[in-house]
């Protein structure tokens, strides 16, 4: 592409987005056939990227058969072993070269070797709509000055500028909202909130879970009243609990959980792929209430991140229980397989299991009379499904130990993190071990390691029907060793955490 073209391009796709309501955008999708738009994008990439040319013909695939989505379908998955890296960073991109990118972003490398990710802004307006639709659902952003405080890691690493960059087209866009990088430094996080926040209507933290927890609570003893600055949080990277919300809400003065708070689900490769909703939030809240029922629709004990996405902008698919994403970018994904535990379920087919369960209103899930929720489809993410301990034969999952360590007699004493292992006494018997680490300079009181333990046990025995019937009742209380904060062993600083140990 040209310098004028590529100059062209991008003004036009940017007057396009400042221009374009959100609701015009979402109703006009609602016109478009998905499964033509992406059978469209393969002939495009077939055309454009010489790489899938490569990858095609290399397994006899015959592009000029494949004219229906039926056979879309039959396409080979994309991986990150088999084409990612197998084949050179230009020959991935449109047009055989970096020329059109002009920004670029590098996975975490946890499964392997880091790698990168080219994009342009054309392609990062799909993803700022994202967050256009979390601060204008559930933030009300058109009606309240806003300050942002973008809270994740700066550098190449995905989170922090794709973040700040899709927050500042928004601001861009005309709504009163200003933007803060002060990234993963707390004392910069603080002295941003005292400076700036009281000049603003709403303040919103956005950022990992975990280090999101860390920034109230320490904020907290240092004296800031997040509640005077009506703070709203935005999270990525890891699946919590709504008992996790609970806490997290309560110390920043949430008065409302399913607006107050989104998660998004994301990646360094697709970008946001699907954000939580008010809708989508009151559903998993019910969820997690009603276990055999989120055990019927997920057909796991553990409760997923549960989001909404637009199917034109990002297309997902399933295959074998985990799933699949389509996406338009400079380095385009055609039937990308993720590697998620997970599935997809239409707008209708999630009504329909609610009423099912005998609802029959939103209302009854807690939202307001009025309310009228985006007939988006759902996608729900337990995250990669090696991140489980067997026990005796049963699957536990990180997700059941969290909801014990939530509770309000155990959290004012723990950070949240744990790591999960199975190990064998000298009789040769197994017994669940779980490393818990304390909040920094906490002086633990006696007893609290059996108090988490009982806890731990109870919500395992009922989230968890394979722990419960598969356990014997003897070796159900898990052993329990508190760790100093920060602990080099178990919870190394700036390492970025895994909850189990084989």
């Amino acid at each position: 592409m040209s310098t004028l073209l590529k100059s062209k391009t991008s003004v036009d796709s940017f007057v396009r987005f400042i221009s374009t309501s959100l609701n015009s955008v979402l109703e006009a999708h609602k016109a478009i056939n998905s499964e033509d738009k992406f059978l469209a994008l393969f002939h495009r990439c077939v055309s454009e990227v010489p790489a899938y040319r490569q990858f095609l013909d290399a397994r006899g695939i015959r592009p000029e058969e494949i004219n229906t989505f039926s056979t879309f379908k039959t396409l080979p998955l994309m991986n990150k072993p088999d084409y990612m890296q197998a084949y050179p960073l230009p020959l991935r991109c449109l047009g055989g070269s970096l020329a059109d990118a002009d920004r670029v972003a590098v996975s975490s490398g946890s499964t392997g070797k880091p790698t990168f990710w080219p994009r342009s802004m054309v392609y990062e307006l799909d993803v700022a709509r994202y967050f256009e639709q979390v601060f204008y659902d559930s933030f009300r952003i058109q009606e309240r000055s806003t300050l942002a405080v973008v809270c994740f890691a700066l550098g190449n690493w995905v989170g922090g500028l794709y973040t700040t960059s899709c927050c500042w087209h928004l601001a861009s866009k005309g709504y009163p909202l200003m933007v803060a990088t002060p990234g993963n430094n707390k004392a910069e996080i603080f002295r941003i909130v005292r400076e700036l926040a009281p000049h603003f209507e709403q303040t919103v933290l956005l950022g990992y879970p975990p280090f999101i927890k860390d920034v109230i609570d320490t904020g907290l003893v240092e004296g800031i009243d997040w509640s005077h600055y009506q703070t709203r949080l935005v999270f990525a990277g890891e699946v919590f609990s709504e008992e996790w919300r609970d806490l997290v809400g309560q110390r920043v003065g949430s008065g409302s959980p399913c607006f107050d708070s989104s998660s998004l689900y994301g990646t360094a490769d697709g970008g946001v792929l699907g954000i939580e909703t008010p809708y989508s939030i009151a559903i998993r809240r019910w969820l997690a209430k009603h276990p055999k029922a989120a055990r019927l629709l997920f057909g796991e004990s553990r409760l997923p991140t549960l989001v909404q996405y637009d199917p034109v902008n990002r297309f997902f698919e399933t295959h074998e229980g985990t799933l699949v994403v389509s996406a338009e970018n400079t380095v385009p994904l055609v039937r990308y397989h993720i590697a998620d535990k997970g599935g997809v379920l239409s707008f209708d087919e999630m009504w329909t299991f609610l009423i099912e369960q005998g609802l029959h209103s939103f209302n009854e899930l807690g939202l307001p009379e009025a309310f009228e929720p985006r007939t988006l489809p759902f996608v729900y993410v337990f995250g990669r499904a090696d991140f489980t301990v067997s026990y005796y034969g049963a699957n536990i999952y990180p997700e059941n130990v969290t909801v014990g360590l939530e509770q309000a007699e155990i959290i004012q004493w723990v950070t949240g993190k744990f790591v999960l292992e199975t190990q064998e006494d000298d009789k040769g018997d197994k017994y669940l071990h779980i490393m818990v680490e304390l909040l920094p300079n906490s002086a633990a009181e006696a007893g609290l390691s059996s108090v988490i333990a009982s806890s731990i046990r109870e919500q395992l025995l009922r989230l968890n029907s394979e722990f419960a019937n598969y356990t014997p009742a003897e070796r159900q209380l898990p052993l329990i060793t508190l760790c100093p904060f920060a602990d080099p062993e178990y919870f190394p600083a700036g390492v970025k955490h895994r909850y189990t140990r084989k």
